[in-house]
């Protein structure tokens, strides 16, 4: 009786496998079909949004929010460490290379889902500030425009977490960061503009985003498609025409090549923040200052004569001058004032003071390209700090200035 016999098998059908894995491991983008087809799938699931994505979103709104109303970017950097991975903003740029309007769409509707949320968070945020006024609106200003830091930021978060998605095994984490303090951060402070009454942060919030947005996808289908990754079908050139053409249009349209650029290194605003000075205040005439002179003692002669006359002393009064008190008068149109370190617009703010609070004046004013600076002492908490002359009414008349 005969056996049959066993047909023996190779420990692996492919002894150049292992070395193909690593190699492939170190590139980049896959180079084979099939290679490319199963990177593409992962990429898929990883970039359609979850319940994680969107909790994430508006933890990472709320302490964006927390960061405005303290003013510390400290805070706002805190908000992107939370911000979820931004897989679905990356999806476009894969969606636009490989020409898929489904994938195309699918990660859209995520992303704007998760960023209707995070507008909603930003908007709830800017509620409060009708009851607390927030400690300073210097860090919404700043990152409500267009500057070279923050498009390099852009660029940065864009390109390497777009390079690192298309390698299964590696985290985009890091550059996610950059991407989210990108897009996210511009939108909550549009929501935190329109219902805190703060002007120009709403709008000029939501064009940033918007711009940003644009731009993301952008550069995230240029750096695929340097990496090998192309439209399947001649539809998919076509959208990514769209994308990249819709990308200049609103970088153009709204005269960011001259925000990016700025004037000899200095940003330019989308929303140009310069404090307005609107003297509302009636020029108080100088007070005549009146030096007593004590007048000499009379001699009164008497019939009895002294020997030696001794002279009466003579005292010298010494005024004491009085403090110089006035209240922070403001146009309507900002509310207050800042309470700067030191004169002029450069210097960093200590707080924000609201119209009618009370200060002390100092003597020592200064003058700081064409404006007065005063030195004044909050009477309430005994901050000292300088304000724009212009932007205070005085209580007490000070003869000088």
């Amino acid at each position: 009786m005969s056996l049959p016999t066993t047909e023996a098998f190779p420990d692996d059908p492919d002894p150049d496998a292992p070395a193909r894995r690593r190699r492939a491991r170190r590139l980049l983008a896959p180079l084979e079909a099939d290679e490319r087809v199963a990177t593409l799938d992962s990429l898929a699931r990883r970039a359609s949004p979850t319940f994680d994505f969107f909790l994430f979103s508006a933890l990472s709104a709320a302490l964006f929010c927390v960061g405005l109303w303290f003013d510390s970017p400290v805070l706002l950097i805190l908000g992107a460490i939370f911000a979820p991975l931004m897989a679905p903003a990356v999806g476009l740029s894969f969606g636009t290379v490989i020409g898929s309007f489904k994938f195309f769409g699918r990660s859209l509707a995520g992303l704007l889902v998760g960023s209707l949320l995070v507008f909603a968070v930003g908007a709830a945020g800017g509620l409060i500030t009708q009851w607390f006024t927030p400690l300073g609106v210097e860090q919404a200003y700043l990152h409500a425009r267009i500057s070279w830091i923050n498009f390099l930021v852009l660029a940065v978060g864009a390109i390497f977490t777009a390079a690192t998605m298309a390698q299964p095994e590696r985290s985009p984490a890091a550059p996610s960061v950059a991407l989210a303090y990108s897009l996210y951060l511009p939108l909550t402070i549009a929501g935190y503009g329109l219902t805190s009454g703060i002007p120009d942060l709403y709008p000029d919030g939501l064009v940033l985003f918007a711009i940003h947005l644009a731009w993301a996808v952008v550069l995230g289908t240029l750096i695929l498609a340097i990496l090998g990754f192309r439209p399947m079908s001649l539809f998919g050139y076509t959208l990514g025409a769209v994308v990249i053409l819709l990308g200049v249009v609103l970088l153009v349209g709204f005269g960011a090549f001259g925000a990016v650029l700025g004037v000899f290194g200095e940003p330019v605003a989308v929303p140009t923040f310069t404090p307005t000075l609107t003297s509302t205040l009636t020029p108080v005439p100088p007070t005549p200052t009146y030096t007593l002179t004590p007048v000499p003692p009379t001699a009164t002669l008497t019939p009895t004569l002294t020997p030696t006359l001794t002279p009466s002393p003579t005292f010298t009064s010494s005024p004491t001058p009085l403090p110089v008190y006035a209240r922070i008068n403001a146009p309507e149109e900002n509310g207050g004032a800042f309470l700067r370190a030191l004169p002029g617009f450069d210097a960093d703010a200590v707080t924000t003071l609201t119209n009618g609070t009370l200060v002390q004046i100092l003597p020592d004013g200064v003058e700081v390209d064409g404006y007065f600076w005063v030195h004044v002492i909050v009477v309430s908490s005994r901050l000292e700090g300088w304000v724009l002359q212009d932007l205070i009414q005085v209580s007490t008349p000070e003869p000088q200035w």
